[in-house]
């Protein structure tokens, strides 16, 4: 039994299946492992999907890490919960994805996949249920277990239960879009929590606003909050004698001192030595690191570097745009064809305006953190653009550690930009040609006002890191009447 538990689709630890029936395990980072970190394993308990063959091996063979428990769902089930619906629907409904010509389309599969994500979600609510110490804390971590709140609430009543998302939450709109009944579970799976968080305060307060608008029992209610966004708080009532969820943001930070410590290892240092030399001396680089992921505006970036590059022919020859794509979800066809429309792009770009001492982007669609860690401290201009996210967390990395300052071009659609974008050249995602100015103004910016504000976005990215923003919520919760 467990007086903390943690719920997330991914854990702490995976296994790879070797050849000769081997397990090897391999632990991951982040900002909920370091801060579990700081809770006796004793009274720790993380549940976790298997991921892959060596983890639902694992489970057959009952090999586990301490204080760790993975979940061995039925594949079938797992693939649609997790593709079929969290990354197809829920996914796509929070970041204002769909193509609204042609998507949503809630249909009898639709609903045959619900199901599963409703299996899913149940299969985590009771072994929490199971293994939870009276009074207990749980902590649910994101859209693909959006139910587990309510499930587990009418299960165990007495659990101090919180729930963080980490994208954005979709707006009243599009939340509209989901048939009524689901929609209406949806909102009584979140609401099951003691505490809902939220990267900021926007993304909370859409929740509420679709809250008070698709809650079943119509007695959602709210009071505007004041002072620190941090603490930004809101009471919904979420049915009769059932009591309130508390909303608040919560906006995740990184460590400075274990990112510098990754970021300058021997091994980013020879890379950075081969980024130098493939950008060539005296440029400077615009960088940027993404996953294929389709919020996160790839494309639209480079077509604002090409029009850089056209607009401001001083500028050929001169800058390089560093840019790191990592292969995202390419199980789903829209994602396949957009990662080979990010490559395709670029390959243009470099075909128009290259020389033969000179390509104008040096793109990587391989998953290389030792690359996307020399990349940013190179970095002269960070560039991040997102549609919608949740916060985005290279915006808040790259000041941190770039070796002689960078600006910052990011977007109003980053969650990020509450806290950073006073110190940002700040853009709309979908205006080319203002970010293509904006790159211009920040290639051109002068050394000191450059360190300047790096100086405050590094400031502001480190206010809340991982293992504190973990515990601030733990406590939070511990905290509750």
């Amino acid at each position: 039994m467990a007086s903390v538990l943690v719920a997330s689709n991914r854990g702490p630890v995976s296994y790879t299946l070797g050849e000769d029936g081997s397990l090897d395990a391999r632990r991951g980072g982040g900002g909920l492992v370091s801060g579990l970190s700081a809770v006796s394993s004793q009274d720790s308990l993380w549940v976790c999907a298997a991921l892959g063959e060596g983890d639902r091996e694992a489970v057959r063979r009952g090999v586990a890490e301490p204080g760790v428990r993975m979940l061995d769902i039925d594949p079938e089930v797992y693939a649609d919960a997790y593709n079929g619906i969290a990354n197809s629907v829920l996914w796509f409904l929070h970041h204002h994805l769909y193509d609204i010509p042609r998507e949503p389309v809630f249909d009898a599969e639709f609903r045959r996949r619900w199901e599963a994500y409703r299996a899913y979600n149940r299969a985590f609510a009771e072994v929490l249920a199971a293994e939870a110490d009276q009074d207990a804390a749980v902590l649910v971590q994101d859209y693909h277990l959006a139910l587990v709140p309510g499930m587990l609430r009418d299960l165990r009543p007495d659990l101090r239960i919180g729930h963080f998302t980490h994208t954005p939450w979709a707006s009243p709109a599009y939340l509209s879009m989901l048939p009524d009944d689901i929609a209406g579970e949806l909102v009584w799976g979140m609401l099951g929590a003691d505490e809902l968080g939220f990267h900021t305060w926007e993304w909370a307060s859409a929740f509420i606003s679709g809250a008070r608008r698709d809650d079943a029992t119509g007695t959602a209610e709210g009071v505007r909050p004041s002072g620190d966004p941090w603490h930004g708080v809101e009471h919904v009532r979420y049915g009769i004698g059932k009591g309130r969820t508390r909303v608040r943001a919560y906006p995740l930070g990184v460590d400075a001192g274990e990112l510098r410590a990754l970021a300058y290892r021997p091994e980013v240092d020879e890379r950075l030595a081969r980024l130098r030399q493939e950008v060539g001396e005296g440029r400077k680089t615009i960088v940027r690191v993404d996953r294929t992921e389709l919020s996160k505006n790839i494309l639209r970036g480079l077509l604002a570097y090409r029009e850089l590059l056209t607009t401001r022919p001083e500028w050929r020859g001169r800058v390089v745009h560093l840019a790191s794509a990592y292969p995202s979800r390419q199980d789903l066809e829209s994602y396949r064809a957009y990662t080979e429309s990010v490559a395709r792009l670029a390959a243009e770009i470099n075909a128009e305006f290259g020389t033969d001492d000179w390509q104008p982007v040096l793109v990587s669609v391989e998953d290389d953190f030792t690359r996307s860690l020399a990349a940013y401290r190179l970095a002269d201009v960070a560039l991040v653009n997102p549609v919608r996210d949740g916060m985005n967390l290279v915006a808040k990395e790259i000041p941190v550690v770039s070796e002689s300052g960078c600006a910052l071009v990011l977007s109003t659609g980053a969650g990020a930009h509450g806290e950073l974008g006073e110190h940002a050249l700040t853009v709309n995602p979908f205006d080319v040609s203002r970010t293509a100015e904006a790159l211009h103004a920040a290639l051109s910016m002068p050394d000191d006002e450059r360190a300047r504000r790096t100086e405050r976005l590094a400031e502001a990215a480190t206010a809340l890191p991982p293992q504190r923003w973990f515990l601030t919520q733990l406590e939070a919760l511990r905290e509750l009447p």
